[in-house]
């Protein structure tokens, strides 16, 4: 059911009517929720009672970690069992969409009061329309900066990064903040951060990941391979920590363990980084470094969708969360809770006032962004990348050789799309 406006305010002796939201009552009714992140579960389930409050249609939440929440989407929509609403993302949402797997909310966002696509962002509508139809609700926008230790700068005698920095900053800083003895690195990134990685590194020197018209690779473009030359120079230089340490603990571990001096993490890292006592105490966040030739700082983004089954039992009720999910009032429960920034425009000033980090440089990150790389096969080429430069880090190939392979994997997949 659609909200109506019903509502009447008593202003300078006149009557003038303003738009209310009524909500259908549902109390027979349970929604099953899914999401892959428990760092922002807390947050979520406070908007989750917000709305049950209002419209008497309970939730119950399960988070899925991310690897076994695919398996479980994937194992639902075959057998129609897939939750009421749950979490999309690019990666996923083209093969959901084509496959008729999510419902379509077109119409329905046509006749909301609360939901206008002129207040998100077009691209990351974009992940979400498939034959010019919406099948999600944009749930956040993520930028990238460099987190760093403090506490191990002022132990190097290093003045902390500052948005001057170049990446080549990073990297002098870097060696003089690992240690022999392997006990602290300068830097990590590991094969499979790619987004929150070497993506932007690839954006800033004018290279690309995917042609606009998604059928061709960029990965043998030369100002690709010259990008992603840097992160070989980290490796051989030794600033970063093995990829087997790194497989066995990411890049935030080792951050909250003091373990390494800087790294680049997503928006999406607030609440973890702000609940530990270590990262809390030590660190701060600043801009993502510029490239030092082409002056550029780009950051690649992203956004989740709120999605709900094409074949649920109680498609309206699941609307009826997802519009509310999505409106500014619950996008800006979410800044303001920390969650994570807030697809919703305008309404992530607030979460970057509720922590105390430099938050700001993450809303600075959005002059210049990048939507994050996507096809209807990015998980398939995107695994096999990541395998690739496994040899770069164990040294069986250069950077050069590996971009060429990824491009060639690439290519063939994206011509049989």
């Amino acid at each position: 059911m659609n909200f109506k406006r019903v509502a009447a305010l008593l202003l300078a002796g006149a009557m003038v009517m303003t738009a209310v939201p009524v909500y259908a009552k549902g109390d027979d009714v349970t929604l099953s929720v899914s999401i892959w992140d428990t760092n922002q579960e807390s947050g979520i389930k406070e908007i989750l009672a917000d709305f049950t409050e209002k419209t008497g249609i309970k939730t119950e939440i399960s988070v899925v970690k991310w690897d076994e929440y695919w398996t479980m989407l994937e194992a639902g929509a075959q057998g129609g069992s897939l939750p009421d609403v749950f979490w999309m993302h690019s990666n996923e949402s083209e093969r959901y969409m084509s496959n008729d797997m999510l419902l379509d909310l077109t119409d329905k966002i046509k006749d909301s009061d609360l939901i206008d696509p002129e207040n998100y962002p077009e691209d990351i509508w974009g992940l979400y329309t498939y034959d010019d139809k919406y099948y999600a609700v944009p749930k956040d926008i993520d930028t990238i900066a460099l987190w760093y230790n403090k506490t191990l700068f002022d132990e190097a005698g290093l003045d902390y990064p500052t948005a001057d920095w170049t990446w080549d900053d990073v990297t002098e800083a870097a060696k003089k903040l690992t240690k022999d003895d392997g006990s602290q690195y300068g830097l990590a990134m590991r094969n499979d951060n790619n987004q929150a990685g070497y993506y932007n590194l690839i954006y800033d020197n004018g290279g690309y990941v995917i042609s606009d018209d998604k059928t061709k690779s960029g990965w043998d473009d030369e100002k690709t391979i010259a990008a992603m030359q840097t992160l070989e120079g980290w490796i051989k230089d030794g600033v970063i920590p093995s990829l087997e340490t790194m497989s066995e603990n990411n890049e935030d571990v080792l951050f909250e363990a003091g373990k390494i001096a800087m790294t680049c993490q997503g928006s999406w890292m607030l609440a973890a980084f702000k609940e530990n006592e270590y990262t809390a105490a030590n660190c701060d966040c600043v801009e993502l470094p510029k490239n030092a030739e082409t002056g550029r700082r780009a950051s690649s983004y992203n956004g989740l969708g709120w999605a709900a089954s094409a074949s649920g039992e109680h498609t309206e009720e699941a609307w009826q969360l997802i519009e509310y999910l999505g409106s500014k009032e619950a996008q800006e429960k979410q800044a303001e809770l920390g969650v994570t920034m807030s697809a919703y425009t305008g309404t992530s000033d607030a979460w970057a006032k509720s922590a105390d980090f430099n938050l700001q440089a993450y809303l600075n990150m959005m002059d210049d962004m990048e939507i994050r790389p996507y096809s209807k096969s990015t998980v398939t080429w995107e695994n096999e990348d990541n395998e690739i430069l496994k040899g770069v880090y164990t040294g069986d190939i250069t950077m050069e050789e590996a971009c060429k392979q990824m491009a060639d994997q690439m290519n063939e997949k994206l011509a049989e799309e």
